[in-house]
């Protein structure tokens, strides 16, 4: 049986997807600031800000999912926000790299989560892995937790990065977060609503991370997003046609948006319109093409 380490393995994606490696016969552990080797997914310690982690996790793993990062969305941008959010992802890399160099201890692939707030905002123009990095906060924070993961490759470990698209979950993300105001039949659309929304359902991302961890021939970059990205604005009525409702769409002006969250109204407000091909290229099938599809079956079954 082989053993599957996850950082980040109590979040959204990390969850998720240790019940699905679970489920497809491989032992899964985690990194946890708690240790707890009782746990259903048994917790090895680290502190990133200590630079302090149990090996036996390391030597431990045939591979490793690397997902850990303090997230964008949890606080405002304050100075001090930004250095966390970049420390988590950068200190990490650099702490699983260094344990790596201590113990000669190899996993077979190593891979990590990256984001498509790399990419500048273009329009309806489709990105893809070369396509243009935008100025913002987001970029500079993916290229360098990009640059930061370069070290394992460096170690001469296979190393896949995913740049994440929306993911689509009733548990958590955006989903979770739009889907309260259909109760009252309210659904909002931030700025022009035009900015596209490359997304991806919750399992097709876990799946994602599966298939590269099992297949050699995956290597470098891929965008993680469905083959059909829509609107911001195509999304919020999507979302009231599934729930069968009739809601009354109304937009958040981006003035507004920029008055209560700041710079961190960049996270709505810019868009990026991914394409997925390189990664189909390799024999990778999403189960969720459309939005619709997506949409109905994490809202029917509580994904």
């Amino acid at each position: 049986m082989q053993t599957i380490l996850i950082t980040g393995g109590t979040g959204l994606v990390g969850n998720r997807m240790s019940l699905l490696l679970e489920n497809k016969g491989y032992r899964v552990i985690h990194l946890s600031r708690t240790r707890n080797l009782d746990a259903r997914f048994p917790a090895f310690y680290w502190d990133i800000n200590k630079q302090e982690i149990d090996e036996d996790a390391i030597t431990q793993a045939d591979y490793i999912v690397h997902l850990a990062g303090a997230n964008v969305a949890g606080g405002i941008w304050t100075k001090k926000r930004k250095q966390v959010i970049i420390d988590s992802r950068v200190k990490s890399a650099e702490l699983i790299q260094k344990v790596i160099k201590e113990t000669g201890h190899q996993p077979k692939a190593i891979i990590c989560a990256s984001a498509s707030g790399y990419y500048a905002d273009l329009g309806d123009k489709v990105l893809d892995e070369n396509s243009k990095k935008g100025n913002g906060f987001l970029s500079e924070v993916v290229e360098k937790w990009e640059a930061a993961n370069d070290g394992f490759h460096n170690l001469g470990i296979r190393t896949v990065k995913l740049r994440i698209g929306i993911v689509l979950s009733t548990k958590g993300g955006a989903l979770e977060k739009m889907l309260p105001s259909y109760k009252v039949r309210v659904g909002t659309y931030f700025g022009s609503g035009n900015q596209y929304y490359s997304w991806i359902h919750l399992d097709d991302l876990c799946e994602m991370f599966i298939y590269s961890m099992e297949n050699e021939q995956v290597e470098g970059v891929y965008n993680a997003a469905s083959r059909n990205p829509v609107t911001n604005k195509e999304l919020v009525e999507k979302i009231g046609e599934v729930l069968n409702k009739s809601v009354l769409i109304m937009p958040a002006p981006a003035f507004a948006m920029r008055l209560v969250m700041g710079e961190m109204a960049d996270i709505v407000l810019d868009g990026a319109r991914l394409s997925p091909a390189k990664i189909g290229l390799t024999g990778y099938r999403a189960l969720y093409d459309y939005v619709e599809d997506a949409l109905r079956n994490v809202i029917e079954h509580k994904i």
